[in-house]
């Protein structure tokens, strides 16, 4: 099977070397040139733009930043569209607005192109050694058509429902994920604030109840100091934005997703935006006048 996989960037590029690691015959594009020869060094072959590899591919991933860069990675001047043929599949795992995830799919239907929505969780270390949680909506049979091919990247691969839904599950663990990351930083704050030491109560509480995968990733990291990017802040405002679009859309209140975005812009405001969505801890910081950071002999 020769796949094509459009989006070269923190997450897509990682999971592509997966797939040319695994055995797929690779056709690959992106803007940054030096992406595509780390691919093509590999055993992967080059394309200009996703014209060529729908040109040559008969599926097609796509791991673009948001609604505006797929719909240009499809439907743009040397889109994807352009060459396809009916019967094509593209899968976008780009975390997107589920509404234009539908849109999108609706437009490709009508070329005979079918499509996936398949978003994934879990950043650039779960991207590299190929375990991130993907969610996938869409034609059961294409997801079990094509599940093979998504666990080459995944440590676990789950159908979610129609086309759209991908992206719903999606939304909803960023939704999970940010309010967590507030929660334990909170947490923390309030601790040395009380003048007991952060790092123990973290240790104390990790087993229990309010112990989650968020805190042990991210707890840490706070601790350290360390807001290195595994997740950066401005893709979460991305992503918190679709969620606070989606939501309205429906009808469904988020207050607590609308609490965060402000906690967000607010840290970009800062000059944060660059950073792991870990330094939400530093709002915290700010507004409580104290650092959870341990002290360093």
């Amino acid at each position: 099977m020769k796949v094509g996989f459009v989006g070269l960037g923190i997450m897509g590029k990682p999971m592509s070397k997966n797939l040319v690691k695994a055995g797929y015959e690779l056709v690959v594009c992106d803007f940054n040139e030096a992406a595509v020869a780390e691919l093509t060094a590999l055993g992967a072959k080059g394309a200009a733009n996703g014209a060529q590899v729908a040109d040559e591919c008969e599926v097609i991933i796509t791991m673009v930043p948001n609604s505006p860069h797929v719909r240009a990675a499809v439907f743009g001047e040397g889109g994807i569209a352009e060459t396809a043929k009916p019967g094509t599949v593209l899968i976008d795992m780009s975390s997107i607005d589920p509404v234009e995830s539908k849109k999108i799919g609706a437009k490709l239907a009508e070329k005979g192109i079918d499509m996936l929505d398949a978003p994934v969780s879990g950043g650039e270390p779960k991207a590299i050694d190929g375990t991130l949680s993907v969610m996938v909506g869409g034609k059961k049979e294409l997801f079990d058509k094509y599940y093979d091919l998504l666990m080459v990247m995944a440590g676990s691969v789950v159908y979610v429902g129609e086309l759209g839904s991908g992206n719903v599950a999606k939304l909803a663990n960023q939704i999970v994920v940010a309010v967590n990351i507030a929660a334990v930083s909170e947490a923390l704050t309030f601790a040395k604030k009380a003048g007991t030491d952060p790092e123990l109560v973290y240790q104390a509480i990790r087993g229990g109840l309010a112990g989650s995968t968020v805190m042990d990733a991210k707890a840490p990291m706070m601790l350290e100091g360390n807001y290195n990017p595994g997740f950066r802040i401005e893709l979460h405002i991305k992503d918190l934005t679709n969620a606070l679009n989606a939501a309205h859309a429906i009808n469904s209140p988020v207050p607590l997703t609308a609490q965060l975005m402000e906690v967000m812009q607010f840290l970009k405001a800062e000059g944060c935006e660059k950073e792991d969505h870990d330094s939400i801890v530093k709002y915290y910081e700010k507004i409580s006048g104290t650092s959870i950071v341990k002290e360093r002999c």
